[in-house]
């Protein structure tokens, strides 16, 4: 009996050892294949996405009062270059410089964020910047600027302003100005709004707003989106901010589920098109992705993004 009993013990033993080196086997390579995702996942975030693939977003906006030299005109946006960012984007800042040349707008709007940090001298960083910006003004193209909360941050503000306005780019604090009509035409000019970042303390829009007649044609350019709100009704039929990188990392097919998006206690706006409600009737918003990072080199469903508005009379 004896004999029989360790006979029968020897197989359901093996069996159960056999089991078991199935179980770690797939264990293993369940956790080989999770690790191999994440890398190929980092991979991309931060090698292909912001590096070699440019969103060229293109929306029209009906602006009320718009000259008719204005008509199907062109103003191109690009935000947050973040020069000064450990492995910073300037790559990428030149391709869409570049193209920004090629397409001729009637002006570029710049929303801040131009430096990140500076670890060497700052006016070493300003010169990055303009060198990069340079081909623009080059071009005889318009160029408007706003400052961002970075730029505060760095002390950065007087020399950049200094030189930007050096080179021709109007850099705009909480007020107004005129652009002029395509191809210097003596029809109407397009008042440009341009409002300081409110993570800073920087933005009265208000005030940015009180040298604009009220039925004029006007664009608003500010750095923060959550100044949006406090834009009275029909003060800006067309918004635009930057700032949130579109969240740099946000869930596939679900563009406002960013990193930023969920962990920001109020409520804010990381990409796109504002949806209706918020912000005061007759206003709209569009948050641009911007080119470079914060905290991370990387972007995962928020590439680098070049804007392009279609102007048209409403």
């Amino acid at each position: 009996m004896s004999h029989s009993a360790a006979r029968d013990d020897g197989p359901r033993n093996g069996g159960r050892g056999r089991r078991g080196g199935r179980a770690r086997a797939v264990l293993t390579g369940l956790v080989a294949a999770v690790v191999a995702l994440g890398l190929l996942v980092t991979g991309y975030g931060v090698a292909v996405e912001p590096r070699l693939i440019l969103d060229e977003e293109r929306i029209q906006a009906r602006i009320p009062g718009l000259g008719p030299d204005w008509e199907g005109a062109q103003v191109l946006v690009l935000s947050d270059l973040q020069v000064g960012m450990w492995w910073d984007n300037t790559g990428m800042i030149e391709r869409v410089v570049e193209q920004a040349v090629a397409a001729d707008p009637a002006a570029v709007l710049l929303p801040g964020d131009f430096l990140y940090r500076s670890e060497t001298g700052i006016q070493e960083r300003v010169s990055d910047v303009t060198r990069l910006l340079e081909p623009l003004t080059g071009a005889e193209i318009p160029v408007y600027a706003v400052m961002g909360n970075h730029d505060y941050a760095v002390g950065a503000v007087e020399e950049l302003t200094t030189a930007f306005e050096e080179r021709g780019i109007e850099v705009l604090a909480d007020e107004a100005t005129v652009v002029p009509a395509p191809g210097g035409g003596p029809g109407p000019g397009l008042f440009l709004v341009g409002v300081g970042p409110a993570a800073v303390g920087e933005a009265e829009p208000a005030r940015a707003l009180d040298d604009v007649p009220e039925a004029a044609p006007r664009l608003v350019m500010m750095h923060n989106p959550t100044t949006f709100p406090e834009l009275p009704a029909g003060a800006a039929p067309l918004a635009v901010a930057g700032h949130t990188h579109c969240g740099q990392i946000a869930l596939p097919l679900l563009s406002r589920w960013s990193y930023l998006g969920l962990t920001e206690e109020e409520e804010l706006v990381a990409d796109g098109f504002a949806p209706a409600g918020y912000g005061a009737e007759g206003n709209e918003m569009f948050v641009t992705c911007g080119i470079g990072f914060s905290l991370l080199p990387v972007r995962i469903n928020a590439p680098p993004q070049l804007l392009s508005i279609e102007l048209h009379r409403a």
